[in-house]
């Protein structure tokens, strides 16, 4: 499994297995599926309302000698009706109950707090994060970042914080190039995930993506998800399917071209989900 150092030392697999949209009562047998294709990066959210079934699907495995739970990077997220230090620590500890779970390997900031909803956004989100560092500090997680923060949001955490995000995850793919916020985190120490790497599938069915990946004889996800290693971002994609789950992992055997990789990046917007966090009211 290749892997992508964080800021505090700690190795994170370069793919992950997204959940977001996944049913409770579905996500264990897929999770299963995932982790025998060869997935060890699974991202989870309380939001997802389906953390008990990937606990479920992570137990299978373990029960089946497929894997051991250090082998395993688990993530998930704590949700915007739990921000503040309290309402936090609450929703950790839900969440490690639902997952079934000791320790965690990555807690994340699902959405910033932001100045369209709150007049005290900064402070709101400095206690969220204060929860978070006392939780890595104690020893119940093994890295700690944030979702969905523009530079804007986090120059005031990294302004105040005792230990900096080692994570940032945010809506990423072709036609949402996203280019400053990657360079402003990874001048940071910052390491980018993509969520939604594929465009919720929308990224395959463009004539454009499918010509360019036909040259180099991959699937368009697979371009897709290829163009964002090249980056250094850590892509999360989901997919229902053994086999596209396999060949979303099999990705460091060619390597995109300079002029289409600009290309990728030249792309007009499309694909997004327009889920912008300085415009979200949620």
């Amino acid at each position: 499994m290749h892997t992508v150092t964080l800021c505090n030392g700690v190795a994170m697999p370069a793919v992950g297995y997204g959940t977001w949209r996944t049913p409770n009562e579905t996500v264990g047998g897929l999770v299963e599926t995932a982790i025998r294709a060869g997935y060890r990066h699974l991202d989870t959210a309380a939001k997802y309302a389906n953390e008990s079934g990937v606990g479920d699907g992570i137990r299978a495995c373990i029960d089946q000698g497929i894997v051991c739970r250090e082998d395993l990077f688990v993530t998930t997220k704590v949700w915007n009706a739990d921000r503040g230090y309290g309402r936090t620590i609450r929703a950790f500890e839900t969440s490690m109950q639902q997952l079934g779970l000791r320790t965690l390997d990555l807690y994340l900031i699902h959405w910033p707090a932001a100045s369209q909803q709150y007049d005290c956004w900064k402070a709101l989100n400095t206690e969220t994060w204060r929860a978070l560092e006392d939780l890595y500090k104690a020893g119940r997680v093994r890295a700690i970042g944030v979702c969905n923060f523009k530079p804007h949001h986090l120059l005031p955490l990294l302004d105040t914080c005792e230990i900096a995000p080692m994570v940032n995850q945010i809506e990423l793919h072709p036609g949402m190039t996203r280019a400053d916020e990657i360079a402003f985190c990874q001048e940071n120490g910052i390491t980018v995930q993509a969520w939604s790497p594929l465009g919720t599938g929308r990224m395959v069915e463009n004539p454009e993506i499918q010509a360019v990946a036909a040259r180099y004889g991959r699937t368009p996800a697979q371009l897709c998800l290829r163009w964002l290693v090249q980056k250094g971002v850590v892509p999360l994609p989901k997919s229902w399917n053994a086999q596209r789950m396999a060949d979303n992992l099999n990705l460091w055997d060619f390597k995109i071209s300079a002029e289409d990789s600009a290309a990728i990046d030249a792309m007009p917007y499309f694909g997004g989900s327009g889920e912008d966090p300085d415009k979200v009211m949620f």
